[in-house]
């Protein structure tokens, strides 16, 4: 969904554009249309959730996309199945490590999605201080014009229909964009409009 939104939103653009948004924005597959299209995402990563506190997680585990196989910390291999599990099971029984694995009497399931080798390639990445420096200068930008386009109870639309709703989020967006300038130093000089 987000993927097709975001190949919408930048159709036309010619150059190679950072793109910054949102975890929601996360997804491999999202991260792989824009790699495709071109663009660099700056997106902060979807975290994991190990089931195990400081336990281990995805990116503890070796994945062989090529043959379609996953190592775990202890050396146990196993295949992926085509729903995309790799299951562990009894390979996790009497395993030195389980208590760091596992708590599930099954033993361990791995699920690999489709763009995994994107998701962890962006998790690798969002250790880059670079990469984090750039998020740093332009993120909170975006967070804070998104806040005052919600401020003052408009966080749902006011009418019905989408073209009105269009007009009035259009219209909103240019006050807010009008009040951004006039705090910016926007006045008038010898007849023109300047910055201060």
């Amino acid at each position: 969904m987000w993927s097709g939104f975001l190949s919408g939103l930048l159709a036309g653009e010619t150059e190679r554009l950072e793109v910054y948004a949102d975890s929601a924005y996360g997804s491999g597959e999202t991260r792989a249309a824009l790699r495709a299209a071109g663009h660099d995402s700056v997106i902060k990563p979807i975290p994991l959730r190990g089931n195990i506190p400081g336990g281990f997680d995805r990116d503890d585990f070796v994945v062989d996309h090529h043959d379609r196989t996953v190592t775990c910390p202890a050396g146990h291999r196993v295949s992926i199945t085509p729903s995309g599990k790799a299951i562990f099971g009894r390979r996790c029984d009497g395993c030195p490590m389980r208590s760091r694995c596992t708590s599930a009497a099954r033993g361990r399931v791995v699920s690999v999605t489709h763009h995994d080798d994107e998701l962890v390639y962006a998790r690798q990445a969002w250790r880059d201080p670079v990469v984090l420096e750039h998020y740093r200068q332009h993120r909170p930008m975006v967070e804070r014009t998104i806040a005052w386009l919600v401020a003052r109870n408009n966080r749902k639309v006011r009418y019905r229909g989408v073209e009105r709703n269009e007009i009035g989020l259009s219209a909103r967006l240019g006050a807010l964009n009008l009040r951004r300038l006039v705090n910016l130093g926007l006045h008038r000089d010898a007849g023109l409009w300047a910055m201060a």
